[in-house]
């Protein structure tokens, strides 16, 4: 059975032949490969050779490798978005009727774009994002779908990530989070109004989507963390809208996942009943707030993706603590679990001590084939 099956026999409750490892380093393998700290080895095997040398499973096709993202975004006219200025510097304009939003970004030590300063600032924003939104186009590209099947092959079902819930998108990609919770107390209809913009602006991408040759699983990638809301705004604005966009896939046999990679104490009760498949990257300690076992008892019978603390791949955590971790997921969560990192191998881990953690996990899920199925 290869990776892409084994991927699928998860998601669906069929047996696998062994405990499914299946890490996300690709951010540490550009990073490593950056700071030229990769072993020669590794440098001319590539991505997918390092991942096909560790024995690892591959899951998303257009992160840090060379395929396109397949959720495309287009701004129709009359909407135009003009870009000024240098190599360490930028700023984007989004020019609407209603004036401009004005967005900028800095160019940091690791090689990455950062938003330093966020276009919407308070409730007059909140008009020109609603009209931006109204001529904001997402779509799917079965094309490049396609070619990031064939880029990951059989290494792992291809995947994806669709775009972030309405309350997600404006608390993490238009406003600061001070300005959203204002927003929310000063002009709540507007902040509502908007919510709905954006989240028609998915329809066409849901419609496609629930069309699809060859789309098995999606994930929202939201990146929720219980200090970005409070109990009543997940209840009010994100389980709606993950019940209508979940349900659409799930109706059309798609399988889905959500990102829940921060501190999750407060949100720990709606786990069970999520309408996802399954939830990835949650972070128990000693990075996250809550142990293992009581994301156990709360997740219900959803897979749980990932599971490792990133922080144990860092050489200050001995590889025992890493191995004692991995054999209490397993314990608690296979054969409902694809074993990754929560949320992935850091990068600054140094490159031959985070490969030899790697390796070590990959084998032991190897060789505890019959034992951790029979557990299951």
């Amino acid at each position: 059975m290869n990776f892409r099956e084994m991927t699928l026999n998860v998601f669906a409750g069929r047996p696998v032949p062994h405990v499914f490892f299946q890490p996300r380093f690709e951010p540490w393998y550009d990073w490593q490969k950056r700071a030229g700290a990769l072993p020669d080895k590794y440098q001319k095997l590539g991505l997918l050779g390092t991942y096909d040398d560790l024995g690892c499973s591959m899951r998303y096709i257009h992160y840090y490798t060379p395929v396109p993202d397949p959720v495309v975004r287009e701004f129709l006219p009359p909407a135009r978005v003009r870009e000024e200025g240098d190599a360490r510097e930028q700023t984007i304009i989004y020019d609407t009727p209603l004036g401009e939003l004005v967005e900028r970004r800095r160019f940091t030590v690791d090689e990455t774009w950062r938003t330093v300063g966020f276009p919407v600032k308070n409730c007059d924003d909140l008009h020109k994002l609603r009209w931006l939104y109204q001529h904001t186009r997402y779509s799917f590209s079965a094309g490049r779908f396609e070619q990031g099947s064939h880029f990951v092959g059989e290494r792992g079902e291809p995947q994806f990530w669709v775009p972030k819930s309405p309350y997600q998108a404006l608390a993490l990609n238009w406003m600061t989070l001070e300005d959203l919770i204002y927003a929310l107390a000063d002009c709540p209809a507007q902040v509502e109004d908007t919510f709905r913009a954006i989240d028609d602006s998915y329809d066409l991408l849901y419609e496609q989507l629930t069309s699809a040759s060859g789309v098995r699983i999606v994930n929202f990638g939201e990146n929720i963390h219980d200090q970005l809301l409070s109990p009543r705004y997940f209840e009010r604005y994100l389980l709606p809208f993950w019940e209508k966009r979940a349900g659409q896939l799930k109706r059309a046999g798609i399988f889905s996942h959500v990102h829940i990679d921060g501190f999750m104490r407060s949100i720990l009760r709606y786990f069970a009943d999520l309408p996802f498949d399954g939830i990835e990257a949650l972070t128990p300690t000693p990075q996250g707030d809550v142990e293992i076992e009581e994301i156990k008892a709360h997740i219900g019978d959803k897979v749980l993706l990932d599971g490792i603390p990133a922080v144990l791949f860092l050489p200050w955590y001995p590889r025992e603590a890493l191995m004692e971790m991995v054999e209490r997921i397993v314990a608690l969560f296979h054969p409902r679990l694809v074993l990754g990192v929560s949320d992935e191998v850091p990068q600054g881990a140094p490159a031959d001590e985070a490969i030899e953690r790697i390796r070590m996990i990959s084998d032991w899920c190897r060789n505890h084939a019959t034992a951790a199925s029979h557990q299951g």
